[in-house]
């Protein structure tokens, strides 16, 4: 405090009472200065000018009364004790500010109410304060929606950017420590930035530049995931992998981890397409890999993901998404269905094992029924006798349980029963079987 400056809630000096009332009915008397309220508040400079002919004379001083919610009488009281300050302090926490800021202005204290601002500002906020901070300052005037610029929308181009490096690192080679770190929270906040709930997309799904770059780091990523195949399928027939084969178990897990986010990815951008193709062509190549390097039992949680992606790649082909000819269907069909049903019998025998109650590894029942709607869907679009090579060798095998046919056969068999009466018309109908 500067020397000779009053004091508030000096009576000897004081000759004027602040009375901050509530509908409560409490009731605070503050001892202030006029001269000091009327240099710092346009309210006050009003209510103690010769042009209000309504102050009131309590003992020998004029009295001012303020009225204010029950919440804000704290706040108010800071306000006035400002006034007496030789420069405004507001850190004492961002709500704190907040209510200082509102009595602030409702009491026309322009410098209080800019240092509160400045201070809000360009504090850190957690999500209370936002929430607070967004029912309030609207309501303070225009000349305070600055407070607001961290809140407000970003315009699509930074959006773009962002989107796109976080991509290229959401799709990079697998690295060590806080590259990993960032790499996992690119892919998660890319799935929120594209995620369609309350709020619509923060980038435009239709946005051609985008998908543009999209594409060319899915075709990194796969192209990658290519020469690994490559290279995993000549060690296992020139040489023994016994000694990478820890290491090589690692790098396909993580690269089939990277394709399965990526589907997600594609389908919210509607892209499903270069996958789809891309994974019809490496599917007996993956399955190799897969056996190669994690037979058996070891490393389930990898086939589990190699099953995680082809769901998604044959729900895109089954729902019509994508256009595959024939032989491709007929195909994808064989591989995955010996591959889930492989997969499926290694899960019920391994929980049969064992007897301990430690969770054990699997997919969400969505996915496995999925998965089957998909292979079901896809045999009904072959050729009849086509039909009948896959329902023949499902009906003998041992694991007929997965995936569940009996809707393709079903429909097989009326079909090619009535084949001959419902196909009359064809003049070599004879020949048709």
């Amino acid at each position: 405090m500067r020397a000779g400056r009053p004091k508030i809630g000096d009576q000897a000096t004081s000759d004027v009472v602040v009375r901050l009332r509530t509908p409560e009915g409490r009731d605070e008397w503050l001892y202030c200065h006029s001269a000091v309220l009327a240099a710092g508040s346009t309210y006050f400079a009003d209510r103690l000018s010769d042009a209000w002919p309504t102050c009131q004379i309590l003992g020998s001083r004029y009295c001012v009364e303020v009225y204010c919610q029950e919440l804000d009488l704290s706040s108010h009281v800071t306000a006035l004790r400002f006034l007496y300050a030789a420069e405004p302090c507001s850190r004492f926490g961002v709500r704190g500010a907040l209510g200082v800021l509102q009595a602030a202005v409702s009491l026309g204290c322009a410098q209080i109410a800019a240092a509160c601002a400045g201070y809000i500002e360009s504090a850190p906020w957690d999500e209370a304060d936002e929430e607070e901070i967004l029912r309030t300052v609207p309501c303070l005037g225009a000349q305070y929606e600055c407070i607001l610029a961290r809140l407000r929308p970003i315009d699509p181009a930074p959006v773009a950017r962002i989107f796109l490096s976080a991509f290229r690192h959401a799709t990079r080679s697998s690295a060590a420590g806080p590259a990993r770190e960032l790499k996992s929270a690119a892919q998660e906040q890319l799935e929120y930035m594209l995620t369609e709930d309350d709020d619509a997309p923060l980038i435009a799904l239709d946005n051609v530049n985008v998908k543009s770059q999209v594409k060319d780091c899915v075709t990194g990523l796969l192209s990658r995931f290519s020469d690994f195949l490559a290279s995993v399928l000549t060690k296992h027939k020139e040489t023994s992998l016994a000694g990478d084969i820890g290491e090589l178990q690692q790098e396909l897990h993580t690269f089939v981890c990277d394709i399965s986010w990526v589907c997600q990815i594609l389908s919210k951008l509607e892209m499903m397409k270069c996958i789809v193709l891309y994974w019809v062509g490496v599917s007996s190549d993956v399955v190799e890999a897969v056996g190669a390097v994690c037979p058996g039992y070891d490393y389930l949680k990898t086939s589990l993901k190699v099953v995680e992606v082809s769901a998604k790649v044959l729900e895109a082909v089954a729902f019509g998404n994508i256009v595959l000819p024939t032989e491709k269907r007929q195909h994808m069909v064989n591989v995955w269905i010996s591959f889930a049903r492989t997969t499926k019998s290694l899960i019920v025998q391994t929980d049969h094992d064992d007897d301990d109650e430690t969770p054990k590894a699997n997919l969400d029942n969505e996915v496995w029924q999925g998965l089957e709607s998909a292979i079901v869907s896809i045999v009904l679009t072959l050729p009849s006798n086509s039909q009948a090579e896959i329902l023949s060798e499902w009906l003998q095998s041992k694991h007929v349980r997965y995936p569940d046919l009996t809707e393709a056969f079903e429909a097989w068999c009326y079909r090619s029963k009535v084949a001959k009466r419902r196909l009359s018309f064809l003049s070599n109908i004879d020949g048709v079987s």
